[in-house]
């Protein structure tokens, strides 16, 4: 059994977007459709969608008439995503812990918990600085995370999944600082199956306000689901927190 990297490879896996989001695109464009209504940005605003993917919500937010630069480590999803670019869309491989673009767009997204990752709290502070850093002032920042208790409270151990006579086997588990998740792949075009862990980071709301203040983002209101409902620390599917950037 082939056991690779954690998520670059991961993420560049056609098995990736196969398990993850073939499913909820519904859900997606509706949670998109109802976070512009609330925000009401004005036509041709810019916009920055952080881990992009294949661009699916920059697509979206582009054909409601706002600027939208997509970025994602990925180098296969955003090859796909370019085939998409227009006037005012455009795609970039670009890692978020790396500046990109100083004070520039009116608002940064990272939708879907595409955050967590990484190996060390600096390299996450230094996503959080990435996203600060390119919002002009006064810009928002609407992070969309999981919510830690919730998860803990809920989490399936065991799970199987077909998809297109693919099978994927899930094995989910957590410790005091990540939740993991155990992936392994069969597929008859597999010489072997392949096998992936995820590994995503228990960040609290407290956790956030924290790292956001530290790059001058206070949060200004807080939602628990994709209707929009009020953040309660053990219901609440969802963390969705949208932050000013507010400079002193």
């Amino acid at each position: 059994m082939t056991v690779t990297t954690w998520f670059k490879d991961w993420f560049n896996s056609p098995y990736y977007y196969q398990l993850y989001f073939k499913r909820d695109e519904a859900e997606a464009a509706a949670f998109i459709n109802k976070l512009i209504d609330h925000l009401k940005p004005q036509p041709g605003t810019e916009m920055l969608d952080v881990a992009c993917g294949k661009g699916r919500h920059s697509i979206q937010l582009a054909d409601k008439g706002f600027k939208v630069t997509g970025i994602d480590l990925s180098e296969d999803s955003i090859r796909e995503a370019k085939e998409s670019e227009s006037e005012n869309l455009e795609f970039f491989v670009h890692d978020m812990r790396l500046p990109f673009r100083i004070n520039y767009f009116d608002y940064a997204f990272n939708f879907f918990t595409s955050f967590g990752y990484f190996r060390t709290r600096r390299e996450h502070d230094n996503a959080i600085r990435t996203i600060a850093q390119s919002l002009k002032p006064d810009g928002f920042f609407v992070m969309d995370y999981l919510n830690v208790h919730y998860a803990e409270d809920h989490l399936v151990h065991k799970s199987e999944k077909q998809i297109d006579d693919v099978n994927y086997y899930i094995t989910k588990w957590f410790d005091e600082t990540h939740f993991y998740k155990k992936i392994v792949v069969e597929d008859d075009h597999l010489e072997e199956p392949l096998e992936y862990t995820e590994k995503v980071a228990k960040f609290t709301l407290g956790d956030f306000t924290e790292m956001f203040a530290y790059q001058d983002l206070q949060i200004q209101e807080v939602f628990g689901d994709y209707q929009f409902n009020d953040y309660d620390v053990k219901k609440s599917p969802r963390l969705i927190m949208i932050a000013k950037k507010v400079v002193k």
